[in-house]
């Protein structure tokens, strides 16, 4: 690093020269940069000689970039145009209140909406921007500041991660379906029921038979019955009376408590993976940020939310 530091020219020079490059003037750089045109001319020289090759052809009362200027010119334009994004995002992001969270439909329809209130009252000066999206979103590069994954803590090896709720999956109903069709005797008689499958897209997800494997019923072909892509419309379909479906425990709790959804048969399925707010690993949190870290996390505690 210490090689590179001499091998590199001063950044008040380059930006010296990105100025007088962009305007083909000296004089014009040093009215932009609030110096005199003979601090732009030294700038310009010391970093020819440090480059030992001419970037300006001087002309009189005109300079023009050299072939050699041009292609440098280029490449530190858009080199302080990074530095300058940049730095306008750690700014942003330290005097805003605003924190992004990235998170599924299903996470922020099912969990996050109906503890909105709570957000509100206990954190009245933040912003949240829930940012949802079917696939996982590269909160990295995003620029987001935490996002919500299933699984567990070794699957993101670039992320710190902190727990929200365990992974736990039961089978639910109305109980509108239940009245109209009975409760299941077991788990087994559970197959000849209208199971409703969430096709998951991108991301990974418990099946039925998954699910019935767990329970020691092995060999079962489940009924396909209705298949649906979005975990959202798979609860609204199991509340209005379409069938029976596996229900993330974390997610649908508090349907379960309001007496919309009724828990069918007594296994449920412990996966051993879990749910978790992640954000990346050697990024420093904002004072806003680390507030709904602490909240999400706290909520998580509260199954029955």
């Amino acid at each position: 690093m210490d090689n590179l530091r001499h091998l590199l020219p001063s950044a008040s020079n380059l930006i010296v020269f990105e100025a007088a490059g962009r305007q083909l003037s000296f004089t014009k750089a040093a009215q932009e940069l609030g110096m005199t045109q003979a601090a732009v001319s030294y700038a310009i020289r010391s970093l020819e000689t440090q480059l030992g090759t001419l970037l300006f052809h001087r002309a009189h009362r005109a300079v023009s970039l050299t072939e050699a200027g041009r292609r440098f010119h280029a490449d530190v334009t858009l080199g302080l145009s990074h530095i300058r994004k940049s730095a306008e995002d750690i700014r942003a992001r330290g005097r805003s209140n605003t924190v992004t969270l990235a998170a599924s439909t299903a996470f922020a329809s099912l969990w996050m909406l109906p503890r909105l209130h709570r957000l509100r009252d206990e954190l009245p000066d933040i912003d949240l921007r829930i940012q949802t999206a079917d696939r996982d979103l590269d909160i990295r590069n995003e620029n987001i500041e935490l996002g919500v994954r299933g699984g567990r803590p070794e699957d993101w090896p670039d992320y710190d991660s902190a727990l929200i709720a365990p992974e736990v999956i039961e089978a639910v109903a109305s109980s509108a379906y239940i009245e109209k069709h009975g409760m299941p005797e077991s788990v087994a008689h559970l197959t000849q029921h209208r199971l409703i499958h969430l096709e998951e897209p991108f991301r990974s997800a418990c099946d039925w038979r998954q699910w019935f494997t767990s329970a020691g019923v092995n060999g079962v072909t489940a009924n396909r019955g209705l298949a649906i892509n979005d975990y959202v419309l798979v609860i609204q379909a199991v509340m209005e009376g379409q069938g029976v479906a596996l229900s993330w425990q974390h997610l649908t709790e508090r349907l379960v408590t309001s007496g919309l959804l009724q828990k069918v048969s007594g296994h449920r399925l412990v996966t051993g993976g879990a749910f978790h707010v992640i954000w990346p690993k050697g990024r420093p949190l904002s004072a806003q940020t680390e507030m709904v870290l602490h909240w999400l996390t706290k909520e998580g505690q509260d199954v029955s939310g």
